[in-house]
């Protein structure tokens, strides 16, 4: 039986187009989406572990850091309050990502990343000012807000502005500014936890307003996608000259013809949440579901969210965790840089079997080493809490290399024009709905399973694995408007598509 087949580009077709100020200029604004979201990664998990911030909104949690109530290491944090304030923003998220698809569709592309950072701006400003817990909660919701518009709209622009050659790279560099942002967050952190009268968590919260500004500057100079101008109604003429200018090149007939052809079909779906069930649609619709779920159950947002808090877990004290996020930061930002490199040459599927392979073994190892080396009560060694971050910095350049960057490229390239701001809503709303979950149950999760919780994610990672071998084609090359070609000619999904 022949699994997961690579496909060569189709029709002997191939794209004329080069890498031009305009697409990198898109590349820049709608990566800024990834920077923001990035940075409330990673913000979340090194505020929790400042005392001035535990103190005012926490102050239970201090007393148990502090040894004033006696708690297993496991469940120091254990807070469904604290949890909250983490989580809420995945929730708002989920529920916008719906709101942005016919924006994004009827409105545009650009309009929708705008709405995200204008979101953005108030969340930051709101939680940078919070005075009381609801404050605190309501500026998270905005954040939310403006991470559901922007993991909608951001890789669908991407994915339509990049040259079907540099695709996989460009638009890669949404998860790259999201590494980027985790990192940011992780430095600020570590030198406003130094702040003597207390304030410094108040600068880390309030930061997020940079980038916000960034999107919101940024987004007035870029051009909308020509795949959005033709879909409601763009001349020809019109849509042919935005398109030269975007690839560089006059010969652009091949792939304006494409789109055209896309948008005709589009026209006569007046639907598309309701279309997508539709069983000719049944492969995206599992990868819009199935790859964000399995990228969240790597157990990856455990490190961002709560990289600080695990440190803190192991033994370490407050500038010693703050420090080894930082260090994870990094990592992951090389091996997402390394994957930019390769992800159009070494393809998708090896990249996901070969990153899916070393997470796993990293997780089972650190998992023995908890169940062996830690206990309820007292601090893992200087020589094992160094092996540890050596572990979790290979399960980030791992995850970087594979699933960081593809379990949003892959969701982004596979759609039809016609269903594709709908399967982008739900692949967005999925990966959200994960974050929420998982930042929800972590930490009672951790407080109940202990070291248990690594071989849980271990599991899962064996699982996607599998999923990839054996249902995930190769997408290298193959232009947007032509990928329904993969799953005409892959081993299973032709029952559903039918074969060539």
């Amino acid at each position: 039986m022949a699994v997961g087949v690579a496909i060569a580009a189709t029709d002997g077709v191939e794209y004329r187009g080069k890498i031009t100020l305009m697409v990198l200029l898109s590349c820049i604004v709608a990566g800024s989406g990834g920077l923001i979201f990035g940075y409330d990664l990673g913000v979340t998990g090194g505020v929790s572990t400042m005392e001035p911030f535990l103190e005012k909104f926490f102050p239970s949690i201090l007393k148990q850091i502090l040894g004033v109530k006696e708690a297993s290491n496991y469940c120091l944090f254990d807070s469904q309050v604290l949890t909250l304030f983490t989580s809420t923003l995945y929730l708002s998220g989920v529920i916008s990502c719906f709101f942005a698809s016919p924006v994004t569709r009827k409105l545009g592309r650009k309009i929708s990343i705008l709405i995200g950072g204008l979101c953005f701006l108030a969340g930051a400003t709101l939680c940078g000012a919070a005075v009381n817990i609801y404050m605190l909660i309501i500026g998270r919701l905005m954040l939310g807000v403006g991470v559901g518009f922007t993991s909608q709209s951001a890789p669908l622009y991407l994915a339509e502005m990049a040259p079907a050659k540099y695709r996989g790279a460009l638009n890669s560099v949404f998860f790259l500014c999201i590494s980027i942002g985790v990192l940011a967050a992780n430095v600020i952190n570590y030198f406003t936890n130094n702040v003597k009268q207390g304030w410094g968590w108040r600068v880390s919260l309030a930061m997020a307003a940079a980038p916000a500004a960034l999107i919101i500057i940024g987004g007035i100079f870029v051009t909308e996608s020509p795949n959005n101008l033709i879909e409601n109604g763009e001349s020809r003429e019109n849509a042919e000259k935005l398109l030269q200018k975007i690839r560089g090149v006059k010969d652009v007939t091949a792939e304006l013809n494409d789109i055209i052809a896309a948008s005709e079909i589009s026209a006569a779906i007046e639907h598309p949440f309701k279309s997508i069930f539709q069983r000719r649609y049944r492969p995206q619709l599992v990868m819009a579901i199935t790859m964000p779920f399995f990228q969240q159950f790597t157990g990856i947002n455990v490190i961002g969210f709560y990289a600080p808090l695990l440190f803190r877990t192991f033994g370490s004290n407050v500038k010693a965790a703050l420090f080894n996020s930082v260090i994870i930061g990094l990592g992951i930002i090389i091996s997402t840089m390394v994957s930019l490199m390769i992800v159009d040459r070494a393809g998708r599927r090896k990249l996901c079997l070969t990153g899916g392979i070393v997470m796993f073994i990293c997780q089972m190892i650190v998992g023995a080493l908890m169940v062996s080396k830690l206990g309820d009560q007292g601090a893992l060694s200087k020589g094992y809490s160094m092996a540890l971050l050596i572990l979790i910095c290979i399960f980030v350049a791992a995850f970087g290399i594979s699933w960081g960057i593809l379990g949003i490229l892959i969701p982004s390239e596979i759609f039809p024009l016609e269903i594709r701001s709908a399967g982008l809503s739900i692949a967005a709303a999925v990966n959200l709905l994960m974050c929420f979950v998982i930042a929800q149950a972590f930490l009672a999760m951790l407080c109940k399973m202990k070291a248990g919780v690594f071989f849980f994610f271990g599991a899962w990672i064996a699982v996607m694995t599998a999923f990839v071998f054996l249902l995930v084609p190769e997408t290298k090359g193959i232009p947007i408007e032509k990928m329904d070609k993969i799953w005409k000619r892959h081993w299973y999904w032709k029952k559903f598509v039918g074969s060539e």
